[in-house]
């Protein structure tokens, strides 16, 4: 039976061609319910306060940042959205005087604009937000040599090359309101995936790529005090591939509980 037309973006797949009963179904689950959904390797956590959460997420740059050595350097990937939880980690590396002299970070995305990553001197630059919420932010004889800091290029070579020899102990991801995580948006309808979307073993095998944005994603970044107008906002992404070898993978979604 084939898919639904999107009712958001007729020419794009999105949540809304699934089922209506999924759908449906996933609307009633209950704060309980979403718990009771961990299994093995899928842990659900929720925090009582968004203070609570971005301070999680600090900790977990910190956690995989203490295992690294000099013969096993340790790193995380982190992307841009929220960035609440960025500055926070800036203090927790002084107050703990954390070296990260053998630490590393990898951007998990950048935009993409006429042909290349925009520069970090760019307004909506996320290599620029990593520098100047986080790492401009630590002290000098603490902060990781500037080699490994690593950010998505045009020229994905060095950046794929960078995971060699270093383990990647977490990467963290946003879900997005077109349910997308870490900018993994779904693709047009058009080609080979006119009638069907892509098979989940499909994903799991692209690379570093540059991801066209559904219109939504490029609606929800229009949001952000910095950039409020949609036709401002390059509609593509350079963004590290979902197969990036990381020991464990979290997902963020803040929001409110209900009561």
């Amino acid at each position: 039976m084939p898919r639904k037309t999107s009712s958001i973006a007729p020419d794009w797949w999105d949540y809304t061609t699934l089922d209506d009963e999924i759908i449906h179904a996933a609307a009633c689950l209950t704060p309980e319910q979403v718990l009771g959904l961990s299994r093995p390797g899928f842990r659900v956590v929720f925090y009582d306060t968004l203070e609570e959460f971005y301070l999680a997420e600090a900790l977990e740059y910190i956690t995989a940042w203490k295992q690294s050595t000099a013969d096993n350097p340790v790193g995380i990937c982190g992307p841009i959205g929220p960035t609440e939880q960025l500055p926070l980690v800036a203090r927790l590396v002084n107050e703990l005087k954390l070296s990260l002299k053998t630490a590393h970070f990898w951007g998990m995305d950048e935009w993409f604009h006429e042909g290349r990553e925009v520069p970090a001197s760019h307004p909506l630059s996320f290599e620029r937000a990593d520098r100047e919420l986080c790492f401009n932010r630590i002290r000098p004889e603490l902060v990781m040599p500037a080699e490994n800091l690593h950010f998505p290029r045009a020229d994905t070579g060095g950046y794929r090359k960078s995971w060699e020899g270093v383990r990647c102990a977490v990467m963290q991801g946003g879900q997005g309101d077109v349910k997308h995580w870490a900018f993994n948006d779904p693709p047009k309808r058009e080609g080979k995936y006119q009638h069907h979307p892509p098979k989940p073993m499909e994903y799991r095998k692209l690379a570093t790529r540059i991801v066209d944005l559904h219109p939504l994603t490029i609606a929800q970044n229009a949001r952000p005090k910095r950039f409020r107008s949609v036709q401002s906002r390059p509609g593509r992404r350079r963004r590290c591939p979902s197969g990036m070898p990381a020991r464990t993978t979290t997902r963020s979604v803040s929001g409110s509980r209900p009561g």
